[in-house]
């Protein structure tokens, strides 16, 4: 998912380079999307391994 977010990026950049502003907008906003779904899935991954191991070293 980081990986696409950093695709979108890059195509953001460079159609921003090339003067495409709409495509920009649109990469930019995916890779935003992206990223914090990325981000949100890793808090709970995170949060459900502290409670599974906290719960098996009881």
């Amino acid at each position: 998912m980081l990986k696409l977010a950093l695709f979108f990026l890059i195509v953001s950049l460079v159609a921003g380079v090339f003067g495409f502003s709409g495509i920009s907008a649109v990469s930019a906003g995916m890779a935003k999307i992206l990223f914090f779904i990325a981000i949100l899935c890793f808090v709970v991954v995170v949060l459900l391994v502290l409670f599974s191991a906290n719960t098996l070293f009881r």
